[in-house]
């Protein structure tokens, strides 16, 4: 049970911690999903949520509750946590929340590989990017301050906080390794200039 619980997918845990709230069906829980606006931090398609909900039943954290038909619709089955449900949910969670772990990401993977572009192009890049990191925050700070004005509980607000911290510091990164690479410092790039045949800003 602790082997399935260490790989589960925050899709899942996602199912699980609305399963608090009350017992609910797929399509409900993909609701919630969507008005909460949690698909900006939790990977979902309609299809996996399927998948995610009939693996988490296999495995005993969520069951049936009820089966029921509205009108015409097709029937439908709610399902409820379970304690082992709960148990992992909260395990997981402690885990994910306690513990920093390496997340392999794009940026990161071609800041390892740099030395593939010309400094000079590299530069015009990294200015890009920062205009776009810069809309990205922007557009962060207007649906922040949106949902406070409409009195959203800032509990469900602080991912989008963490993601506008986490583009701040990227601002900061870029702009200052931009400053380094046009300063072309001696102490700095010296093999990635001269690979490039000495091209630079």
């Amino acid at each position: 049970m602790a082997g399935r619980r260490a790989g589960m997918k925050p899709l899942a845990l996602a199912v699980l911690a609305y399963l608090l709230e009350r017992p609910m069906h797929p399509y409900e829980l993909g609701k919630l999903l969507r008005q909460r606006d949690k698909q900006q931090s939790i990977a979902y398609k309609h299809a996996s949520l399927y998948m995610v909900v009939g693996q988490l039943r296999r495995d005993g954290y969520i069951t049936e509750h009820e089966t029921g038909r509205d009108g015409q619709r097709p029937e439908r089955t709610v399902y409820r946590l379970t304690d082992a449900g709960r148990a992992a949910l909260r395990g997981r969670m402690r885990e994910l929340v306690s513990r920093p772990v390496k997340e392999y990401r794009y940026f990161e993977a071609a800041l390892a590989l740099i030395m593939a572009l010309p400094p000079a192009e590299v530069a015009d890049l990294l200015a890009q990017r920062q205009r776009e990191l810069s809309e990205q925050a922007e557009a962060l700070r207007e649906f922040v301050a949106g949902a406070r004005e409409r009195d959203v509980d800032r509990l469900f607000l602080v991912e989008h906080e963490y993601r506008l911290a986490l583009i701040e510091a990227e601002q900061r990164f870029t702009e200052r390794f931009r400053a380094l690479i046009l300063e072309r410092r001696p102490d700095f790039g010296r093999l990635w200039y001269e690979l490039h045949h000495g091209s630079g800003p």
